[in-house]
């Protein structure tokens, strides 16, 4: 499959808005590991080669236990690999990434708010969407994996 466009050069004042969503998620509270979580879990929903590739060896590079990445598309069945505050990321990931199903369930909300406060509630919801984002760049315009 051939690139399309690079978005990044045609459109560059949308590329560095999506810049600065990632320039913020720098920010937040969350660790390496969860981003990474996230990140990698939206992108296997999304089936964005691209973005797994690039999120898989970031999450390597931050110390992850390759067998957890390995068996994240399976999270459920293998709960105890994950912290109950990764297992509300995974579902929150999973609820906002299909948004269309149920969205963010009442039930997942509410386990959401029993672990983390208000404030990053929204930063892991920003991270869901800047991911879903970046996913969609990614398929639409064919970006490569580098080898």
């Amino acid at each position: 499959m051939s690139a399309r466009l690079n978005i990044a050069t045609v459109d560059s004042a949308a590329y560095k808005a999506m810049l600065g969503l990632e320039g913020y998620l720098q920010t937040i509270s969350l660790n390496h590991i969860q981003k990474e979580l996230i990140k990698i879990r939206a992108s296997q929903i999304n089936k964005c080669a691209f973005c797994l590739d690039m999120h898989t060896k970031d999450a390597l590079k931050f110390g992850e236990n390759p067998q957890r990445i390995f068996i994240l598309d399976g999270w459920r069945e293998a709960k105890e690999f994950f912290t109950e505050d990764e297992q509300v990321l995974l579902a929150m990931t999973e609820e906002i990434t299909l948004i269309s199903h149920e969205g963010l369930t009442e039930e997942t909300f509410q386990k959401a708010k029993a672990i983390f406060d208000d404030n990053q509630i929204a930063q892991i919801i920003m991270a869901i969407v800047t991911i879903n984002a970046w996913n969609r760049i990614a398929i639409s315009t064919h970006t490569p994996i580098e080898k």
